[in-house]
């Protein structure tokens, strides 16, 4: 994998700061620690970090076509591109290279925008055309790579693939947007396109963005997933399909001049992934795993076990309970608000990796496209009653009995009946938001400040899950609720969480599960192939009950969390009321300190347990020190 950065005069051919473009770059090394260079010309800078993988000798960035007309600076891996040098060699062009990043500026040559069609990988790439004084900017399907751009107020575009290469320019402006933290609260991680700060967007998935000198940006999508449920063969033979695509996109992505090998949780999906990889090499896979020295918490066993089935180089740590050392490193690591705790085991499983390869596959995307989630049997469930009952009876009875139902954190899991009432009160949207918030509509009215109130006009991150049920092309509701964890939690969580973990160690790792190809056959199952029942990803274990063990296909699904709870009470005790009672919490001007003080007191006496939002509020606070720390010039407020 690698960085990229660059800045264009979006209205005329001004000088690009060789120094200022040369800090974006470096603020980006552990992206790219084999090779560094910039391309500067009249109105132009590009920058790149390399991660050398394929064509280690020959292929340096920023890279241009035969006559030096077009350049690109590219992060990701393009599988098709021998094929795609074949045919374009057919049409003329000339290979200076053996890498896939040459075939970025040909196929721009030969078929302009529609190039992105024609590429399967993860991409995010920049293309300067002199000759059409046209900058191209481009996201793979799925949004595996990040891209971050900004049109400043001087009439400059920058763009990064992490924000703190955009935090380097002096005039980006540094406001944070209100509706950003609305939708961090709510979901843990900012969604595409937005980020924190107003100034600044993600390219979407699936998106372009074309600049011609002169002209406004023009962003567009390019790809889109249609559930169009339409197989007709038997289940037998999905089953046997479906091990056929998985092994094909696992098999297109073992092209590596480095060492390779695979992440293995013990789950359905990475040990999916293993299974197809050991069939495909003849030495064998190389596996590393993350355990914890707290029980509930620990898949190790499970992960040993498909490691002896295929005989594996097995790597294997533990985590101890108090691995909490990374909090301020994962602020510098997100460069904006990142709730998701599992960011640290998946920190610490990419460092494991690095010492023994240099690319590595993973089994993201299972859950989100063969419904792997709790909360898709949850939803399902409760659409039914949903269904049953008319919505002014569910708001009455519902509404009422979540009102007044205890909330009894300390109570069996049986007992603790609030949030299905509050859920079976909503409507569907509404109760999925409500189900995967990490702060609840109600917890967030109470938390925030009346200026952020202010700010906020009413926004609300339902909003965001509006939009894409709109776009969705089913109206089931299993199909809907996938779309937007597609559209949002898998980029946003998922895919950020994976990219700057592995890039902080420079490692690169592969996402088979996310193949478009794969992805799209996938979306045209019925849905009860997906969720039979209570059973999550039934197509999926089924097609793999030859190839992996029975308690690895059928346990109970553990997720790859950290004992939040524990810590707040134990050991980070101190750190946290210093942090959320006087830090830059306090002073932020955004929060209701009551609020935050009631949370702390009822977590810390074990009246409550209110560690996810508590977390929520512990890592804005890191994002929040982290900008104070890192800010050169004015501090960033909120605008008005």
């Amino acid at each position: 994998m690698c960085g990229i950065v660059g800045i264009c005069d979006t209205h005329s051919m001004r000088n690009i700061e060789r120094d200022l473009l040369h800090r974006m770059n470096e603020s980006q090394y552990h992206r790219g620690p084999d090779g560094g260079d910039l391309h500067i010309e009249p109105g132009l800078g590009f920058g790149h970090r390399r991660l050398s993988i394929i064509d280690v000798a020959s292929g340096k960035q920023p890279l241009f076509n035969e006559d030096h007309t077009v350049v690109v600076t590219y992060n990701g891996e393009i599988y098709n591109f021998q094929e795609l040098t074949v045919e374009l060699q057919a049409l003329g062009h000339q290979f200076r290279t053996h890498c896939d990043t040459e075939v970025i500026v040909h196929a721009w040559e030969q078929w302009g925008e529609s190039c992105v069609h024609r590429f399967r990988g993860m991409f995010a790439f920049a293309v300067w055309d002199r000759n059409q004084q046209t900058l191209f900017l481009a996201r793979d399907r799925l949004g595996i790579k990040p891209l971050y751009y900004s049109l400043l107020p001087n009439g400059m575009l920058a763009f990064s693939s992490e924000l703190k290469a955009l935090m380097c320019i002096n005039e980006l402006p540094r406001a944070i947007d209100p509706y950003a933290i609305e939708e961090y609260f709510a979901l843990g991680y900012v969604p595409e396109p937005r980020s924190i700060y107003k100034s600044v967007s993600k390219l979407s998935p699936g998106h372009t963005l074309t600049l011609q000198r002169g002209k406004q940006p023009r962003v567009q999508q390019y790809w889109d997933l249609e559930f169009n449920h339409s197989e007709t063969a038997t289940e037998q033979q999905l089953q046997e399909e479906l091990v056929n695509r998985i092994r094909e996109a696992v098999d297109i992505r073992l092209v590596s001049e480095v060492p390779l090998g695979a992440f293995l949780s013990g789950g359905v999906d990475s040990s999916s992934v293993v299974a197809m990889m050991a069939g495909l090499q003849d030495d064998p896979v190389n596996t590393c795993a993350i355990g914890f020295d707290v029980s509930s918490f620990d898949e190790t066993d499970y992960a040993r076990t498909v490691a002896d089935r295929y005989k594996t180089n097995h790597h294997e740590e533990i985590v101890k309970s108090d691995d909490f050392g990374l909090l301020d490193r994962l602020a510098s690591l997100y460069d904006e608000p990142y709730a998701d705790s599992s960011a640290i085991p998946t920190y610490r499983v990419c460092e494991l990796a690095k010492k023994h390869v240099t690319v590595a596959l993973s089994g993201d995307g299972g859950d989100e496209h063969f419904a792997g989630y709790r909360r898709h049997t949850w939803h399902m469930k409760e659409e039914k009653l949903r269904g049953i009952l008319p919505y002014p009876l569910r708001r009455n009875l519902f509404g009422t009995l979540g009102r007044f139902y205890p909330k009894a954190d300390w109570a069996p899991k049986i007992f603790r009946a609030k949030t299905t009432f509050q859920a079976l009160a909503k409507h569907s949207l509404e109760a999925y938001l409500h189900s995967v918030s990490v702060v609840s509509d109600d917890l967030r009215n109470s938390l925030y400040s009346d200026s952020l109130k202010s700010e906020l006009q009413g926004y609300q991150a339902i909003e965001v899950f509006k939009k894409y049920a709109d776009q969705c092309s089913r109206s089931d509701p299993l199909s809907t609720i996938q779309y937007i964890d597609i559209k949002t939690y898998l980029p946003g969580d998922i895919l950020t969480k994976v990219d700057r973990a592995s890039m902080a160690h420079a490692l690169e790792v592969r996402v088979p599960l996310l193949d478009h190809k794969l992805v799209e056959w996938v979306a045209t199952l019925d849905p009860k192939l997906k969720l039979n029942g209570s059973m999550g990803k039934y197509l999926l274990k089924k097609s793999m009950e030859d190839h992996l063990p029975h308690d690895v296909l059928y346990r109970k699904k553990m997720g790859f969390g950290v004992p939040l709870a524990n810590w707040f009470r134990g050991p980070l005790r101190a750190e946290l009321k210093q942090r959320l009672l006087n830090g830059c919490i306090a002073d932020s001007n955004l929060f209701n300190m009551d609020t935050v003080t009631r949370l702390v007191d009822e977590h810390l006496s074990g009246m409550g347990e209110h560690s996810t939002p508590i977390w929520t509020l512990f890592m804005f606070e890191a994002f929040l020190e982290n900008e104070t720390r890192t800010e050169s010039e004015s501090p960033a407020v909120m605008a008005g």
